[in-house]
């Protein structure tokens, strides 16, 4: 199977202010699109090269598991943001996120610091545990939630070519415009298909 580049459904300058064309172009069309196509040349004549990006994601490792990751956590982000989001959370996901933090409020100071504290580059997820219990996860490099068996709902970029040409060393900024992008009737919607599932 040959991965293709994920397209984006917004326009390149669609999420300014808060990330710029010029880093979405970067972002998207050179990092992620190197990601699919090293991935590509690795599994050619191996026996990953007829499973699906998600499988590799869950059973590899090594430089396998470390570009499969890659490219579906970049898609997972990108397909996470949503052009001139203004929309606070609320409604029945706002409750769920209540009784599994306290407050929205905690839930988003606590994201941020998590993304902030993360030593050098990685990802910070919003995760479901198998019990349907939520957490914030922070994981280093590729990592990725469905390798160790978790839900991935949410996740926020924090290798600095996601934000860099914006912020330099700025990364709580950069997390504090991330919030502002959310597609929370995406996030929503993985819940649900979620808790479907374990019904």
């Amino acid at each position: 199977m040959k991965f293709e580049l994920s397209e984006l459904h917004y326009d390149l300058d669609a999420l300014e202010p808060y990330i710029s064309k010029k880093t979405l172009e970067l972002h998207h069309r050179k990092h992620h699109q190197a990601y699919v196509s090293n991935l590509n040349s690795l599994i050619a004549r191996t026996k990953f090269k007829d499973l699906d990006l998600e499988t590799i994601v869950r059973v590899a490792d090594g430089p396998v598991f470390n570009f499969a990751a890659q490219v579906w956590n970049h898609t997972f982000y990108f397909e996470g943001l949503l052009p001139g989001n203004n929309k606070t959370l609320k409604g029945p996901f706002a409750d769920v996120i209540k009784n599994n933090f306290g407050s929205v409020s905690f839930f988003k100071n606590l994201f941020i610091r998590s993304g902030v504290s993360l030593f050098g580059a990685g990802w910070v997820w919003l995760v479901l545990n198998p019990d349907g219990s939520m957490e914030i996860v922070p994981k280093s490099n590729a990592g990725n939630p469905l390798h160790i068996g978790l839900f991935p709902l949410l996740t926020c970029d924090v290798w600095e070519h996601a934000y860099y040409l914006d912020y330099q060393n700025r990364t709580q900024d950069y997390l504090e415009a991330f919030w502002k992008l959310i597609n929370w009737e995406i996030i929503e919607k993985r819940y649900n298909e979620f808790t479907a599932i374990a019904d």
